[in-house]
């Protein structure tokens, strides 16, 4: 049981999961700071944003009373996501992966690589196919 467990931990995978949750911990301090910095006033400028939260739905129950759905609150919450989601893309994602474009590129990684020759047999079956062409149809 503690040989399968170690095999477990050692195993690159947990190692590459551990590191990932330790640098996304890190991430949001700094997403967190570009929403708030940046993308919370943009928003400010379109809508109200104090205003989301009291956006209800006021429904009125069988017993007499009230039920509100606050509908604001989910929309705020699905435009604070798109804009997480927006700053991670942009500012993390896609410089990353252009800088991996480049050296991939640098370093010839992912170059077309040059047609390979037909093998001996394929050449001989060739051959034969074009002696069979150019030669006189004999006839039995």
């Amino acid at each position: 049981m503690i040989k399968g467990f170690k095999e477990f931990i050692l195993r690159g995978n947990v190692i590459d999961l551990a590191v990932a949750v330790v640098i996304g911990a890190a991430f949001t301090g700094i997403v967190n700071a570009i929403v708030t910095g940046l993308i919370n006033p943009l928003i400010a400028l379109i809508f109200q944003a104090d205003s989301l939260n009291s956006l209800v739905w006021k429904v009125p129950t069988l017993t007499g009373g009230e039920t509100t759905f606050s509908w604001g609150l989910i929309l705020g919450a699905i435009i604070n996501f798109l804009a997480v989601a927006i700053v991670v893309y942009f500012v993390f994602v896609y410089p990353m992966n252009r800088l991996k474009e480049r050296e991939e590129k640098r370093r010839g990684i992912g170059q077309p690589d040059e047609p390979s020759l037909p093998t001996e047999q394929e050449l001989l079956i060739q051959i034969r196919d074009l002696l069979e062409r150019q030669a006189p149809a004999s006839k039995p």
